[in-house]
């Protein structure tokens, strides 16, 4: 703990102009001040204060700061009706207000916090309340379309559905529901993936009907709905420290915004990745252990980014715009002045077309096929059973796990390297260029990008999942290329190792399975899912590739 010894927290309300009131814990150092203030503002009850992740806010408040950990509208003890983020613009700036004028306070308020909790940074920042020096959003999906609901097109459904489910159950609990609090909690922890509609289940549909989720699924396009909902930041110019995972579903939205805020801001823009999922951030990601060395350092970090802005204490910022990125695999930080960027290493893939039925067949190459050599694989996608998602960015739990029994399936194609003659060292964009068609308007396509390690354990590094459209028109679809953005990454492949892409056209339930119609997903009856052929094809002609980002000497 700090210097400071801490009073018990006390229960402070705002009473916004509408006559709601916005409940809070406050906790206060011992002493006079004045103290700046660090303010979180959440919807999950106050008492966790994101304690999941972050230091409890007695420790920050035993640093010399005022913590305020508040309830935000609809949620927790606070008043009035909770509407996914659409108030937190404006109560987020008349709680900064009112945070700064608070007893013993200087004036000067920061907010920290990670997911919602970051989201909520963004909204009140784009009020730009002049009390608000800086801010710390950790794991927030920024473009509430790309980066959070919707991945490449396709729907996140077990993180969506199990969120949606757990707010309808809190609300179910505000409004003294019993029987309905009970329904979408078992909901919640278990959830009904064996519906007709899995994305729309019966006990969403019949106890939540106000719930946001609806939304999200009568809008699977990036349309004004969501436009309306994404944070105004365009004329914010504040210090940020950038937080996030490898394994976190919003790493997208990390690294937009802070791409975004480097471009216009002319305030310190650090990001920090590590091998965490959404939570917690420790070193155990799934059953991967990554060392002392990834146990978050966020607490200590962001206490000397708050000394620095709020106490004007020296900091120690290498690059106004530094980003530190955990190496997986060394198990060590690296840091770089910029997110790293550079021409992407190559590795095509080839076979004799046996990849989805002889793990020895398909081969991953920095050499192209020769001339005019083609050769393509087919994979067959059976709905009714889809091949199942484990770890990575999407799926619950996250983290590395061994997919070596899903790689032995005939509906996966898998094209692998040689075994390193020396350690293959990845860092940042990775995507996929492949030469592919189908037999339906509408199929989904999972990459997967794993390790195989001296024990033969397929253990996941990074995926990418999306949705495509097929144009109609005369005749079948023509072979088109396409290209897939998959999770950014750091990691370092072994020598004596294999690298491998596993290529599939499901990953259930972390998205929602594809009825191979063009509407895609369909919730308002049942789905006529139908069998899809999907053709890979790969050689000179076709140069079917997997991009690997910056390699460090």
């Amino acid at each position: 703990m700090g210097p400071y010894p801490v009073e018990s927290k006390q229960l402070i309300g705002l009473t916004l102009p509408q006559g709601i009131r916005l409940e809070a814990d406050v906790y206060y150092p011992q002493g006079q001040g004045p103290f700046p203030v660090l303010l979180m503002r959440q919807p999950y009850g106050r008492a966790i204060a994101s304690t999941v992740v972050y230091a409890h806010p007695r420790w920050y408040a035993s640093h010399g700061y005022i913590v305020v950990i508040q309830d935000v509208r609809g949620r927790g003890s606070s008043g009035g009706d909770f509407k996914l983020f659409e108030h937190e613009a404006e109560d987020g700036y008349a709680s900064v207000l009112w945070a700064a004028q608070l007893p013993r306070s200087t004036g000067d308020v920061g907010m920290y916090g990670f997911s919602y909790q970051g989201m909520t940074q963004l909204y009140a920042a784009s009020r730009r309340p002049a009390p608000l020096r800086a801010i710390a959003p950790a794991m927030v999906g920024y473009d509430l379309y790309a980066d959070w609901a919707y991945e490449n097109g396709a729907l996140l459904l077990q993180q969506g559905l199990g969120w949606a489910l757990q707010l309808a159950a809190e609300t179910a609990r505000r409004r003294g529901q019993v029987s309905s609090y009970q329904r979408l909690y078992q909901a919640a922890h278990q959830l009904p993936l064996q519906e007709p509609i899995p994305a729309s289940p019966q006990v969403l549909r019949e106890l939540a009907p106000d719930s946001f989720f609806h939304d999200w699924l009568n809008h699977p396009q990036d349309d004004p709905y969501w436009h309306q909902l994404k944070p105004a930041l365009d004329q914010v110019d504040l210090p940020m420290l950038h937080i996030g995972g490898w394994f976190d579903p919003y790493l997208r939205g990390d690294l937009r915004l802070y791409q975004k805020m480097v471009a216009q801001s002319h305030q310190p823009q650090p990001l920090w990745v590590g091998p965490w999922g959404h939570l917690p951030w420790s070193r155990q990601a799934g059953a991967r252990d990554f060392g002392a060395e990834a146990d978050s350092p966020m607490d200590r970090l962001q206490l000397r980014w708050f000394d620095q802005f709020l106490k004007g204490k020296p900091g120690n910022l290498e690059s106004p715009t530094a980003v530190h990125l955990f190496e997986m695999g060394s198990n060590r930080w690296q840091t770089f002045d910029h997110w790293p960027q550079s021409e992407p290493l190559c590795l095509y893939l080839s076979s004799t077309g046996l990849a989805a039925l002889n793990q020895q067949d398909g081969q991953l190459s920095t050499v192209l096929a020769a001339d005019h050599s083609q050769g393509d694989d087919t994979l067959v996608h059976d709905p009714w059973r889809p091949v199942p998602s484990l770890g990575g960015h999407g799926g619950v739990p996250s983290g590395v796990f061994d997919r070596a029994a899903i790689d032995a399936r005939t509906d996966v194609l898998t094209y692998t390297t040689a075994s390193l003659t020396s350690c293959l060292r990845v860092t940042g964009e990775i995507s996929l260029e492949l030469y592919c068609h189908s037999d339906r308007p509408s199929f989904d396509i999972s990459a997967v990008v794993s390790e195989i390690d001296l024990e033969g354990r397929v253990l996941n590094l990074t995926q990418g999942y999306g949705r495509v459209h097929q144009s109609p028109g005369p005749g079948p679809w023509p072979l088109q290329q396409r290209r897939l953005a998959l999770q950014p990454s750091c990691f370092v492949v072994a020598a004596g190792h294999a690298l491998r892409l596993s290529l599939a056209a499901a990953c259930f339930p972390a998205y929602a399975v594809n009825s191979g119609l063009n509407q895609g997903l369909h919730h308002r009856g049942q789905i006529d899912y139908q069998i899809t052929t999907l053709r890979v094809v790969h050689g000179s002609a076709h140069p079917s590739c997997l991009k690997l980002g910056q390699t460090i000497p």
